[in-house]
């Protein structure tokens, strides 16, 4: 089978069940794509992750360096490597980033300390970068661990905590550390999900909610224009 005739299915691997594709499910469908999901620690992800057409990985609270306790990214890791190495089209998104990037040889670790909110990207001054629309854009930001730029990627985007918040591996890979997938109307899902951490934090839940209110919608229509634009570099839009 050649690519073209994968193209209209996307795979996607969660980690976590409310931890979807949030509002891209919405896009890949407007944009003419089905989506199959895989659940890591239960699925055999070999399929996912030797498909030869956009595989997504999703986020997730564990770490990537947490094999002793999670044995299952042993070998999603390794299934992994040579997706990359073979150059698939692979979209990694919070830990599915950090998963890249430990793929590629990148250390990835607990940071200094956990960026959990909305806030501003500084978007790179580099030709045809793909994230140019969440410029002046709010991204919901939420993870403790962060990574090393990986060998011969190009950095996209950082925020003020952490300076490696995206980059691109040639046309083929996208690994975004903030989640562009927060759909306004599931937002109340992660609250819940999430409380022991947020309470740990001592962070506000009803900002966190006041502020999704405010500008998932905008980051809903800036999604929009990067997964077509990723889509079209990758060949499954014209």
């Amino acid at each position: 089978m050649t690519q073209h005739t994968f193209s209209k299915t996307i795979y996607a691997i969660q980690h976590l069940a409310f931890e979807d594709l949030g509002s891209l499910e919405d896009i890949f469908y407007q944009l003419g794509f089905r989506i199959r999901y895989f659940e890591a620690g239960i699925d055999n992800l070999t399929p996912a992750l030797n498909y030869e057409g956009l595989t997504v990985i999703l986020g997730g609270p564990i770490g990537v360096y947490e094999e002793q306790d999670y044995p299952f990214l042993t070998a999603e890791i390794a299934l992994l490597k040579q997706r990359l190495a073979d150059k698939k089209p692979t979209l990694g998104i919070c830990l599915g980033a950090q998963l890249i990037a430990s793929a590629l040889g990148a250390k990835v670790y607990a940071g200094h300390q956990k960026e959990i909110g909305w806030s501003e990207l500084g978007i790179k001054a580099i030709e045809h970068n793909i994230l140019e629309p969440l410029e002046s854009i709010s991204v919901l930001h939420w993870h403790g661990d962060t990574f090393d730029l990986p060998e011969n990627a190009t950095l996209l985007a950082s925020s003020a905590l952490y300076p490696n918040q995206a980059f691109s591996i040639d046309h083929h890979v996208l690994a975004l550390q903030f989640h562009i997938e927060v759909a306004e109307d599931m937002f109340e899902r992660w609250l819940i999900g999430h409380t022991c951490e947020l309470r740990q934090a001592h962070l506000s839940i009803p900002q966190l909610r006041e502020e999704n209110a405010i500008h998932a919608h905008a980051l809903e229509h800036a999604a929009y224009h990067v997964m077509k634009q990723f889509l079209k570099q990758i060949q499954l839009l014209n």
